[in-house]
């Protein structure tokens, strides 16, 4: 039995993945900034409600405090809480970044201690192929046509950020996943999508990888993408 937080998992792909992971028998902590939500989905699911605001250091630290004073390590760690802002001035920028990129830093940093106790440690980061240089330079690809310029970015950096720690935290892999298209708030603008609960099986494999496991790649679907 492993135990796992997803961030910003009170709804969406968030919310599937956790669904998932507690259908395979994994103890999973709902990680949500809105705790009426929290709890209510992590009582929807069988699962455990811990507040966490990934742009909150305070919030932060109590929530892997919580998870520390009751299971003493941490299996499994998704990086699922996004925003996906519109425009490009100053204020709109730090948010998405902060959120995006500079969220995953605050919630690793503090689990990487729980994360070193487990003898099975995977953390995976809900990114992006907007923030894949290869796609949005492709003619071929749906990317090539996206013009959201802070979002885009913000998920390169993602990616990023997760290939590092693959590099500087040997025996804890790290891996990026491009869901894939999903019908979810974030995309209620737009027409289609798939169901969440299709793009959270791809979490859950990156989430439940062997300790032979691959390290460092970003992928969907189909196997690695390039960056």
């Amino acid at each position: 039995m492993s135990i796992a937080l997803i961030t910003g998992a009170n709804k969406g792909i968030g919310f599937e993945t956790a669904r998932q992971l507690v259908e395979l028998g994994h103890v999973v902590y709902v990680g949500a900034r809105d705790v009426e939500r929290g709890e209510r989905a992590a009582a929807t699911l069988g699962a455990r409600f811990v507040e966490l605001d990934v742009t909150d250091d305070a919030l932060v630290s109590r929530a892997l405090a919580t998870i520390d004073s009751v299971e003493a390590r941490l299996d499994i760690l998704v990086h699922n809480a996004g925003i996906q802002e519109i425009g490009a001035d100053g204020p709109t920028a730090l948010r998405a970044f902060d959120t995006n990129v500079v969220g995953i830093g605050r919630v690793t940093e503090a689990a990487l201690p729980l994360l070193r106790k487990s003898s099975n440690p995977n953390v995976v980061t809900v990114s992006s192929s907007a923030g894949s240089f290869w796609a949005v330079t492709n003619p071929d690809r749906v990317e090539f046509h996206l013009t959201n310029a802070v979002y885009a970015a913000s998920k390169a950096a993602a990616t990023m950020l997760t290939l590092q720690y693959a590099k500087s935290q040997q025996g804890i892999r790290f891996n990026a996943l491009e869901p894939g298209y999903t019908a979810t708030d974030m995309t209620a603008a737009f027409a289609g999508g798939r169901p969440a609960e299709e793009s959270a099986r791809a979490v859950v494999r990156l989430a439940t990888l062997d300790a032979d496991g691959p390290t460092g790649t970003f992928r969907d679907d189909a196997g690695d993408l390039r960056w």
